[in-house]
């Protein structure tokens, strides 16, 4: 049995605990807030964004000069997988299932004969993939020092992977990141970058006839423009989700500790006043023991 010492310094110990797991729940609330409209303001610009691009590419995709970033190079052999995690941990199962998602995709693609190689957005999925597949990364970028990502940031991204497609280092991009759905559900999705998904003849039947519209400049002049701020603003919606997912996840694990810690203390002050009480009965019995005998 424990003394009453250790017990008081097991109690004190948990107290602090509970106050340390407060107070991050505290500031993961607060920062939840902006992250979450930060993304849900993001997401109409993203999809407006989808659809401009596929309108226009429809007219450019079979030419034989179509951009890259919208057709690829015409095969699948080589995939790049852009995996976006957070920076910092003590969110739950946050990091690890983007980092499950990611390792089943890659033994599927792998499994169908493809090349995959990794670009890991966030320090903690980097950290979880290279366990097993880390002759695969080609690169690892990292936003722990800055206190607000921003568009450039993710142009950094995008530039990378642009240089390794004009290098053809690469035939397809996908993004695989936690798309935010609520405070306690972070969906791993996955995106493909490049090709562009463009829809197909069939779709635009289903749909029935669509306004036909004229650009000016042409579709080409429009796309060369349009193609790389794409790819940009959909890697940056994907970092704005994540962020939100993260802090989301990270409130809730520190909710749930600071309530574990709570019922800890709860069991170990019951468990101090039982050995209290004990030590005072025996030194009752003791101190009776010892004035019978005289």
């Amino acid at each position: 049995m424990a003394s009453l010492k250790a017990l008081r310094m097991r109690i004190n110990s948990v107290k602090s605990t509970r106050k340390i797991t407060q107070a991050m729940k505290m500031v993961a609330a607060a920062k939840l807030r902006r992250a979450q409209s930060r993304a849900e303001a993001a997401r109409p610009y993203a999809e407006r964004m989808e659809r401009m691009l596929a309108s226009l590419g429809v007219a450019v995709a079979n030419q034989p000069d179509a951009p890259r970033l919208l057709v690829g190079t015409g095969g699948d052999a080589v995939q790049l997988l852009v995996v976006i995690s957070g920076d910092r941990g003590l969110a739950g199962p946050f990091n690890t299932n983007i980092g499950r998602f990611a390792r089943n995709r890659i033994r599927e693609l792998e499994g169908q004969g493809k090349t995959v190689k990794i670009l890991a957005v966030g320090r903690k999925g980097a950290t979880f993939l290279k366990r097993e597949f880390g002759s695969r990364f080609v690169g690892e970028i990292s936003f722990a020092g800055k206190k607000v990502v921003g568009f450039e940031d993710a142009a950094e991204v995008a530039a990378k992977i642009t240089a390794m497609l004009e290098s053809g280092e690469f035939d397809v991009c996908a993004l695989l990141y936690n798309r935010f759905r609520s405070v306690i559900a972070q969906i791993p999705s996955e995106q493909k970058l490049i090709p562009a998904a463009l829809p197909e003849a069939d779709d635009e039947i289903a749909i029935g006839p669509q306004a036909q519209y004229e650009y000016e400049p042409a579709e080409e002049e429009i796309l060369a423009a349009l193609l790389p701020q794409n790819l940009a603003v959909q890697i940056y919606r994907a970092i704005l989700e994540t962020n939100a997912g993260f802090y989301g996840s990270q409130m809730q694990a520190m909710d749930n500790a600071t309530r574990n810690a709570g019922e800890m203390i709860n069991k170990l002050t019951l468990n101090y006043n039982r050995t209290r009480q004990a030590n005072i009965t025996r030194e009752l019995i003791e101190i009776i023991s010892g004035a019978e005998a005289l």
